[in-house]
């Protein structure tokens, strides 16, 4: 098993680019752009595999993060492609990140 600082360091570059990716869009230019969509996509694929490599410690430790949903949401866009929702991907990314990027750079240090 690796350290769950690689996987931590994993988590935090997949969610700079998506913030790069993103910023400046709304909704709806993202809804309009699947250059864009696809590098998110490609990036919560990553950011999803990596979380469900780190520790149950380091999870538990962070329980106010529901780790439940990311592995939900790594499964649909592994296997379940067809099935992706854009406005939930979307709101995921501007609602659910930052609280997940805090506690990944807070144990970064």
């Amino acid at each position: 098993m690796k350290d769950d600082r690689l996987y931590r360091i994993h988590i935090s570059e997949s969610i700079e680019k998506i913030e790069s990716y993103i910023s400046g869009m709304d909704a709806v230019s993202f809804l309009e752009q699947s250059l864009v969509q696809d590098a998110v996509l490609r990036n919560l694929q990553v950011l999803a595999e990596s979380t469900q490599r780190l520790s149950d410690t380091f999870k538990e430790r962070h329980s106010e993060i529901e780790w439940y949903k990311i592995a939900g949401l790594r499964n649909i866009l592994v296997h379940d492609y067809l099935g992706i929702d854009l406005t939930t991907v979307w709101m995921a990314v501007t609602g659910n990140l930052p609280e997940l990027k805090a506690v990944v750079q807070e144990e970064l240090g």
